[in-house]
Order: structure tokens, then sequence, then C-alpha cells
């Protein structure tokens, strides 16, 4: 008999970007949160009915438009609160329907319910999930990860094959670097994740043929 799993997550690309909106939920209870809703709302509360998924929260991983410019509309749709990211990012979401426009991606800034910083932890339904504080690709980046599952919801940090930009405002390709080496090695070469865009990796893997933060790289750095 197999038994089901605690968390179970579902991908959802939204935006022009194709960033990856992820539907997570508790199976036991059935409540979940939507990590990084960018855009695209309907579908994402299509994809939460579909699955019997009832949303209880937002949960954001940076404020870049193509990550949470809808967060703030959903979350009033909703009437659900909305955690993260760390505060730094605050800069980032006050700008959201500036940046909206110029990308054509509907965009409004919102206050969380919760900044979130490193060591917190959030719940969606009986999961805990750990908060990492990461920034580099911007300032107020978290990392969202369910220890149980070894399954990271990563963001912009890192990339199946690549990592974030830092070349935006406030980024800082030393931070990045650090971020990924010391917050997410750690959490175990079999752990999963979640990237914002494109396909799923491990640490593991990026460990061995990343370019950028592949062991053989850094050592050389």
């Amino acid at each position: 008999m197999t038994t089901e799993p605690p968390l179970r997550a579902a991908i959802i690309p939204v935006t022009p970007l194709q960033q990856n909106c992820s539907l997570i939920w508790c199976t036991r209870t059935m409540k979940g949160a939507f990590v990084d809703a960018g855009g695209d709302l309907d579908r994402l509360k299509a994809a939460a009915e579909q699955a019997g998924v009832t949303i209880e929260k937002l949960l954001v991983t940076h404020g870049h438009i193509d990550h949470c410019g809808g967060t703030g509309i959903l979350a009033r749709e909703l009437g659900v609160p909305i955690e993260g990211p760390q505060e730094e990012d605050r800069f980032w979401i006050s700008r959201l329907g500036d940046d909206g426009r110029n990308y054509g991606i509907a965009g409004e800034s919102f206050e969380p319910d919760r900044w979130l910083e490193n060591g917190d932890r959030v719940t969606v339904g009986e999961l805990v999930l750990d908060v990492l504080h990461c920034p580099g690709h911007t300032p107020g980046h978290v990392v969202f990860h369910h220890a149980p599952s070894k399954l990271a919801i990563v963001g912009d940090v890192l990339f199946q094959g690549s990592i974030g930009r830092t070349d935006f405002p406030r980024g800082n390709h030393a931070d990045l670097i650090e971020a990924i080496t010391g917050k997410l090695w750690p959490l175990g070469g079999d752990t999963a994740f979640i990237c914002g865009h494109g396909p799923m990796s491990t640490f593991a893997h990026e460990r061995q043929g990343n370019p950028f933060v592949a062991d053989r790289v850094l050592a050389r750095a």
C-alpha cells in the first residue's frame, strides 16, 4: 500500500516570462498556497479547483513583477494573507505598477501580511516549511524548504544549469554565490528544487555540472 506524501506540488508557468508559479498543498488537509503568483490568475484558480485545494495563503520569494505582480490582486480576490519576501525587497514591490506597464503584465503593489526572515517558518495546512534568506538576485529573496519532502522552492536564486541575474538594482553576485553554497548546498544533494523558470533539478546535479556554481568551478575561483 502506497501512502500519500505529505506535500504535493504543481508547477504552473505564468506571464509572458513563463515564471514557474508553484501550487503546493498539504495532502492531509487539502489546504494549499501559491508560491509566486505572478499573473494569469484565472489559470491559477482553475488549477487549485481542479486539484481540490483550498488556498489559505500566498507566498512570495522576491519582488520581481513576474513573480508577484498578481499577488496583491489574488490575495484580495481570495481573502487570504501574503507572506514574504524579506523586507529588503520592499522597493521592488513598491514599483510593481510601473514594472507591470513596462513588461505588459498586470502588476499591483501590496503590503505583505508578514515579512519573512532567515530561520522563520511558514505553514501550509499541517506542513511546515523553513525560510532561508538568500540575497543576491534581489536583496530580500527567500527560499522555502520542506525538509521531509526534500524539496526547495528557490525562485530565481538557482536554475538548472544557471544562476540568478545580479545586474538588477541591488543585485550582488558574491551574495548570490554565498547564498547558494552556504544555505542551499547544506540542505543535501538529494534535495530537488523548483526554480523560477525552466525545469526542476537537484542540488547534487548542479554541484556537478552547473557552469557557475559546480564544485570544481568554485574551487578554481
